[in-house]
């Protein structure tokens, strides 16, 4: 039974971020992580030990092996989203370290996005702080399905279980109150290593996972091949070759669930129906595919698809609709305002839209609600309600992240404005509806 676990989930994959405030030890954690796992090559380690030495530390600082920008190097701190990739004998990890200040909680939003699990770092000194609850907000709005505590600097606090004890207690009633499914504490030094791969024997009333085995057993609860089924089309083959006179494919990455053959499916936003005919795979012809799988369907009908459409089964379809409301971390340094015309990319499907109302914006250090701010600046999560030129097919994000989110574009030069996040947050009051008084429509 335990080799079959074991081989079953050296196939999977964990993506998971880390967060906490500033100075918490996050990228010490990282690099402590791909040190004892063996997952630094030996060039890095000496680059590492180099720019240590220059600084006249004796030890290497591992927090180095993250932290790239030179500016994070100087300062000591992270600003931008360092992503490594790693591996174990047990599962392969995509690892985003992501800041701690205020101002970047637009960066832990891009970490955090596609994460399964979150690591959140506590200063065993200093307890759960603002900077703490905000990342577990974050965490909870999400929708991250795994969150580990992690209490760090125990070695500070002479290993005290009552310390731990107290910390955790706090924090799993606060992230139980935002609806985090799941919650695990580990009492940890990541400068001295200890719970991070080896077992501390410093902490012998500790008898849970060190970091690296709760992150190499942890189930991918997340599970996207048992969500509804969802395909976006991204590309139309048609070779019109003598080889393939009347191949007609539709080509893309199944965003959830599983496609067969003689499955009747949906064509949205049109509606018009048909059946599989056939599943392309890598070259080759295939009875099912499932997500994150990249496929060419074949349509027993020759109906009308082209790039931007959802094909979905017949009995499964989402609503359709040109209204949109939903929660969004505004990324941009511009802000984004009532009236203001926007460009709304749902998987493959880009769209023209107007921002008709920002209903709230939320406060994370307590939760609250501010009513009708008229514009969210940089690193601002609030409600918003969208009206687009062209229905679209949007799950609620509770229920799929991958297409119950979508982008705000700026139409000018196509920066990216928002990440949005379709249906309720956690925290979401019934806002009233406030008439647009600008008279644009669609």
């Amino acid at each position: 039974m335990t080799s079959t676990t074991e081989q079953s989930s050296a196939t999977t994959l964990l993506r998971f971020a880390t967060a906490g405030s500033v100075d918490d030890g996050k990228s010490t954690l990282v690099g402590r992580l791909l040190h004892d796992s063996k997952s630094v090559l030996t060039d890095q380690l000496e680059a590492v030990e180099a720019a240590s030495a220059r600084r006249g530390q004796e030890a290497p600082d591992l927090a180095l092996l993250t932290d790239g920008l030179r500016a994070e190097r100087e300062q000591g701190i992270t600003i931008d989203v360092a992503y490594r990739y790693f591996a174990t004998a047990r599962r392969r990890f995509i690892l985003a370290d992501t800041p701690g200040h205020v101002q970047y909680t637009r960066n832990m939003v891009t970490g955090a996005s596609t994460a399964e699990l979150a690591v959140v770092l506590v200063d065993a000194r200093n307890g759960v702080v603002e900077q703490t609850r905000r990342h577990a907000a974050v965490a909870a709005l999400l929708r991250v399905p795994h969150v580990v505590l992690a209490v760090n600097k125990m070695d500070l606090v002479d290993y005290r279980e009552s310390v731990f004890a107290e910390i955790a207690e706090e924090f799993t009633t606060y992230a139980s109150e935002l609806g985090v499914p799941e919650i695990t504490a580990i009492p940890i030094s990541a400068l001295a290593g200890d719970n991070v791969v080896d077992p501390s024997a410093n902490m012998d009333w500790y008898g849970g996972p060190t970091v690296l085995e709760h992150l190499e057993t942890v189930p991918v609860s997340h599970d996207l091949a048992t969500c509804h089924a969802r395909f976006p089309v991204q590309y139309v083959i048609r070779p019109q070759s003598a080889e393939h006179p009347d191949y007609r494919g539709y080509a893309g990455q199944i965003a959830a669930g599983t496609f067969r053959v003689g499955e009747s499916v949906t064509v949205l936003p049109s509606g018009r129906t048909s059946k599989i005919a056939g599943i392309d795979a890598l070259g080759e012809s295939v009875d099912v595919a499932w997500t994150p799988q990249s496929v060419t369907l074949l349509l027993e009908d020759d109906v009308d698809v082209s790039r931007g459409d959802l094909l979905v089964p017949s009995g499964d379809a989402p609503a359709t609709s040109q209204d949109v409301e939903a929660t969004v971390c505004h990324v941009a340094d511009t802000p984004l305002t009532v009236g203001q015309r926007v460009l709304l990319k749902h998987t493959t499907r880009t769209v023209k839209a107007i921002v008709k109302e920002i209903p709230s914006r939320l406060t994370l250090d307590d939760l609250s609600q501010h009513p009708e701010p008229g514009r969210l600046v940089a690193n601002d999560i609030g409600r918003v309600k969208v009206r687009t030129a062209e229905p679209l097919a949007l799950d609620a994000y509770a229920d799929s992240r991958r297409t119950g989110s979508f982008l705000l574009i700026d139409p000018a030069d196509g920066t990216t404005l928002a990440a949005g996040m379709a249906g309720e947050s956690f925290a979401t009051t019934k806002t009233t509806t406030v008439e647009d008084e600008e008279g644009w429509d669609f």
